[in-house]
């Protein structure tokens, strides 16, 4: 083989090389462009009214999901409260951005349901603009079957976060429980407190404990406030009457 036919076919082997890099170098480019075509920034949603909101979206090949409504004096009823994934998370497109959308400050009285049905209590609950929440049965051997013995929020509430009401129904004594009402353990012993809450299944966080200063002993006629002893319960969450079960975890506040 002569040097001419040596010299063509190294310079047709690098023409064959220099083609395959191009061709690797456009392959990459493409699915670069395919891959990021397809992704968008979530856009800052808070604040807007849903209907825009949903208008941004769809622009930008997203999905808008309203998948919670809350009362807020901040924001005007119809705008957005929270969205998530938050602005500038990178998705892909169809992804799905929920959102919560504001009702505006709280305009309806809570009715009172205890001692209702279940069926009046539904009715009694809509016409005052709000929605059942959940349903939990108690068994009881002195109140009718289907009787509320206990709502959260309470009536009359006010600031309430969602238009739903929970209810506690009694139901035959024989039934098992799948939730109670939450006693109001001011006052008593936390480990008390715990006690009682452990024997139906129910926990409670590590206890909060605070100082709280010496009651005056009264002057007059007044009755002296007797002091609370350390480890005496101040406050708890959920309040009492609200509907527990054993995913509630209760936090209680106690005396230092």
């Amino acid at each position: 083989m002569d040097i001419r036919t040596i010299s063509g076919f190294f310079r047709v082997s690098l023409l064959v090389l220099i083609l395959v890099v191009v061709a690797l170098l456009a392959a990459i480019t493409t699915m670069h462009f395919a891959i990021h075509g397809a992704e968008v920034q979530v856009p800052a949603l808070k604040g807007m009214t849903v209907t825009d909101a949903r208008s941004v979206t769809s622009g930008m090949g997203l999905n808008l999901d309203v998948d919670n409504r809350y009362y807020s004096g901040e924001v005007a009823a119809g705008h957005i409260l929270t969205q998530s994934p938050p602005p500038g998370t990178v998705v892909r497109r169809e992804w799905r951005v929920r959102v919560a959308e504001s009702l505006g400050p709280q305009s309806v009285d809570v009715p009172d349901t205890v001692g209702a049905s279940e069926r009046v209590a539904a009715l009694e609950l809509r016409r005052a603009g709000l929605q059942v929440g959940e349903v939990a049965h108690l068994p009881s051997k002195t109140v009718a079957e289907g009787t509320v013995l206990a709502q959260d929020p309470p009536a009359h509430a006010q600031d309430i976060e969602q238009p739903s009401v929970n209810l506690l129904v009694a139901v035959p004594d024989e039934e098992k429980p799948d939730g109670y009402v939450m006693p109001d353990f001011s006052g008593w012993p936390v480990i008390s407190a715990q006690a009682a809450l452990a024997k139906v299944g129910i926990k409670t966080a590590t206890p909060h404990s605070i100082d709280v200063p010496v009651a005056s002993v009264g002057t007059g006629d007044a009755a002296p406030r007797l002091p609370l002893k350390p480890g005496a319960v101040l406050s708890q969450s959920p309040l009492p009457g609200s509907r527990v079960d054993q995913s509630t975890i209760v936090k209680l506040t106690v005396v230092k």
